[in-house]
């Protein structure tokens, strides 16, 4: 699948097209905070040490963590295209997808 649409609920605009998305937008806006504040200090924890409150332990949980997110936001979206594919090439039934799907995302 692929993002249509965007709309901002701030003013109402609604945008149609082909967007691509990454995993990096499917993660929680904590750790995007995160990775960013990474990124910015040159992907060093020692600098990213420096510039926040956090310790080196506290600071390499959470990037395994970010990993272990991350991951599983490809795992979860590898096995939706495989489901997707099934349905696409008749192997399963609309109503089987849509259960697989509600399974995978917990619902």
């Amino acid at each position: 699948m692929q993002t249509a649409a965007m709309a901002c609920t701030a003013c109402g605009v609604k945008i149609e097209g082909n967007f691509s998305e990454t995993f990096f937008g499917k993660l929680a806006p904590q750790d995007q905070e995160f990775l960013e504040q990474y990124l910015l200090a040159g992907f060093s924890i020692k600098t990213l040490e420096q510039r926040s409150s956090l310790g080196y332990a506290a600071i390499r949980s959470r990037l395994d963590r970010l990993i272990a997110n991350y991951n599983a936001a490809k795992k979860m979206d590898a096995q939706k295209k495989a489901v997707l594919e099934l349905l696409r090439t008749d192997k399963i039934s609309v109503a089987e997808a849509k259960e697989k799907l509600e399974k995978l995302s917990g619902d």
